[in-house]
C-alpha cells in the first residue's frame, strides 16, 4: 500500500474518532449511529494493522 493510502486511513480514523466523541457528548447519543461509527473505526484500525 502507498503512504497516501495509509495517510488517508489515519485521517478517516481520526475523523471517526471526532464524530464518536461529538456524538457521545450529546444529551441523548444515538446508539445505532455510535455502533456504526465504532464498527467503521475498527475496520480502519484493522486495515492499518495489515499495512
Amino acid at each position: 500500500m502507498s503512504d497516501s493510502h495509509s495517510a488517508a486511513l489515519v485521517a478517516k480514523h481520526a475523523s471517526l474518532d471526532a464524530r464518536i466523541a461529538s456524538e457521545s457528548r450529546r444529551p441523548r447519543p444515538d446508539e445505532v449511529l455510535m455502533h456504526m461509527l465504532k464498527k467503521q473505526k475498527l475496520k480502519i484500525k484493522e486495515a492499518l494493522a495489515r499495512l
